[in-house]
């Protein structure tokens, strides 16, 4: 029952996706690239240092999207259940067919987030859900003749993801293994714009364990991203398809 309520989960978060982009809205697309650091300094038994920088471009790699770092402090409190509490900077540039800020700017938004994931496995799957609340401080600029963000709302977000990592073993190789994941984001709160859904992620991939410390992750990913204004009295939605690499280091300091 556990495991059919999981992939049932899952299933409508991706019919979800499927029904954003039938909608009769403005698009527009990209092909991105995100290219990404993950790194895990264990400090006990139970607290950890969360580091992360994510170098998002847009045409693979030739212009920028977005550039995020983000760090923050682990709790285990079982050994399924994981909390943090962090920070994250980041960068988002002007980029694309429809500029994100309604100025062709580009803008900074520092945030604060709290975590809590619950992992289990199933047979050979392990599976993760990851809950995380998000307050984001989003620079704006007042007004055209200014050159910095002068204005920094509240906006609160919601995200969930559910992750799937799976080694087949037998005559699989034993270091190789695939993930599927799914994350929805949901903008709530007096400041949230017309972008309550805000965005949905998919990705695929196929991991790699490359040493004790150290693993290669690499597949495609598919963001759809809703404007938080309207353009021409109607909704915008920005699909991103590309390239996902990640690097995933975890260190034992105790």
């Amino acid at each position: 029952m556990k495991k059919t309520t999981l992939y049932c989960v899952l299933f409508a978060l991706v019919c979800l996706n499927v029904s954003f982009g039938q909608n009769n809205r403005y698009a527009t697309h990209n092909t991105i690239g995100w290219y990404n650091y993950f790194g895990t300094f264990q400090l006990s038994d139970k607290v950890s240092l969360h580091t992360e920088y994510q170098w998002r471009r847009t045409n693979l790699v030739t212009s920028w999207q977005q550039s995020l770092l983000r760090v923050g402090i682990n709790y285990q409190l079982r050994p399924t259940v994981l909390a943090r509490l962090g920070y994250a900077w980041i960068e988002t540039y002007n980029y694309g067919e429809f500029p994100l800020n309604s100025l062709g700017r580009d803008f900074t938004e520092h945030r604060i987030y709290e975590m809590l994931q619950l992992s289990h496995k199933e047979g050979k799957a392990d599976l993760s859900h990851r809950f995380m609340l998000e307050q984001r401080f989003l620079g704006r600029y007042s007004s055209a003749s200014v050159q910095k963000e002068d204005e920094f709302p509240l906006l609160n977000r919601m995200r969930y993801m559910f992750r799937v990592k799976y080694q087949p073993g037998g005559w699989f190789p034993d270091k190789l293994y695939g993930v599927l994941y799914d994350e929805i984001f949901i903008g709530f709160g007096k400041n949230v714009n017309v972008n309550v859904f805000d965005q949905n992620r998919i990705g695929a991939l196929i991991g790699f364990q490359a040493g004790k410390n150290l693993k290669l992750e690499g597949g495609i990913i598919n963001q759809i991203l809703q404007y938080g204004r309207l353009i021409e009295g109607k909704n915008v939605f920005q699909y991103n398809t590309g390239l996902i690499v990640n690097t995933i280091y975890q260190f034992d300091l105790r």
